[in-house]
C-alpha cells in the first residue's frame, strides 16, 4: 500500500484523517505484521472486532429510520444480510480495499486481496478506524453512502437473495423441520480451499452447493434448492 493510494481512498470518502495509524492499521493483515515482526496488536483484528460491533449499530438505525414499516423479525434478516460476508466483501471490492492492503508476499500471490473474508474483515476495521478517529457521526456518513446502493435496491425489491433464510423459512413453515448443512468435500491447500455443501431436508439431498468458506458453500446450496423446490413453482 502506497500512501497515495490510502489517500485516494480516504479522498473517495470524503474522510479528512486526525490520525492516520487507525487506517494504515485497518488495511494491515496479521500475515503482513507477522512477516514483517511487527510488534503487538499491528494488524486489523482487534479493530475488525470494534468494527463488526459499530457496523451492526449503524446498519440496524439505518434499516429502524428508512423503513418505518418493517417489523423486528423482517429488520433482523435483513441486517443479517446487509452485514454478512459476502455483502461487507462485495462493499470492500466496490471501494478498491484490495490494492490497498497490506498482506505478506505469500498471501498476496495466493489471491488474498480478492479473498471475501480478508476484504469483509478490512472493511469492517475500516469502520472502526473512521470511529476511532472521527467520531460516530462520521461513521454514519460513511456507512449511509456506501450503503446507499443497497438500501435502494431493498426499496425497490430488487436486493439478492438471503437462499439460506428463505430455504429455512421454507423448511420450517411449509414442512415444520428446519434443513442440515453437510460440508461433503473440501479441496485445495489450506489457503486456498474449495468447499462442497449439501442441503438436505429430512435426510434427502435437494441441493449442492461450492464456495470458498463453508458459508458460500452452503448459501450456493441453499439457492440450489430454492430454484429446484421453489423458483420453478412461480
Amino acid at each position: 500500500m502506497q500512501k497515495k493510494d490510502l489517500a485516494l481512498l480516504l479522498e473517495r470518502l470524503r474522510i479528512e484523517p486526525k490520525k492516520n495509524k487507525y487506517y494504515i492499521q485497518a488495511l494491515t493483515h496479521s500475515s503482513y505484521a507477522n512477516e514483517r515482526g511487527l510488534a503487538g496488536y499491528a494488524h486489523n483484528e482487534r479493530l475488525e472486532f470494534l468494527g463488526d460491533a459499530v457496523l451492526g449499530l449503524v446498519v440496524s438505525e439505518m434499516l429502524y429510520s428508512r423503513f418505518k414499516e418493517f417489523p423486528e423479525g423482517k429488520l433482523t434478516r435483513i441486517r443479517s444480510q446487509l452485514v454478512r460476508e459476502e455483502t461487507l466483501a462485495r462493499l470492500a471490492q466496490e471501494l478498491g480495499l484490495g490494492v490497498n492492503l497490506r498482506l505478506s508476499k505469500g498471501e498476496a500471490a495466493s489471491g488474498g486481496r480478492q479473498r471475501a473474508s480478508i476484504l469483509a474483515d478490512a472493511l469492517e476495521a475500516l469502520i472502526a478506524a473512521i470511529y476511532l478517529d472521527l467520531g460516530f457521526t462520521e461513521v454514519q456518513r460513511v456507512a449511509r453512502e456506501i450503503y446507499e446502493e443497497l438500501l435502494t435496491c431493498l426499496e425497490n425489491g430488487t436486493l439478492s437473495k438471503d437462499y439460506k433464510t428463505l430455504m429455512q423459512e421454507y423448511a420450517q413453515g411449509r414442512l415444520a423441520t428446519t434443513p442440515e448443512y453437510r460440508i461433503v468435500s473440501e479441496e485445495g491447500p489450506d489457503h486456498f480451499k474449495t468447499f462442497v455443501a449439501n442441503f438436505i431436508i429430512n435426510d434427502r439431498v435437494y441441493g449442492e452447493g461450492s464456495g470458498r468458506t463453508k458459508k458460500e458453500a452452503e448459501q450456493e446450496a441453499a439457492r440450489s434448492a430454492y430454484e429446484q423446490l421453489i423458483s420453478h413453482k412461480k
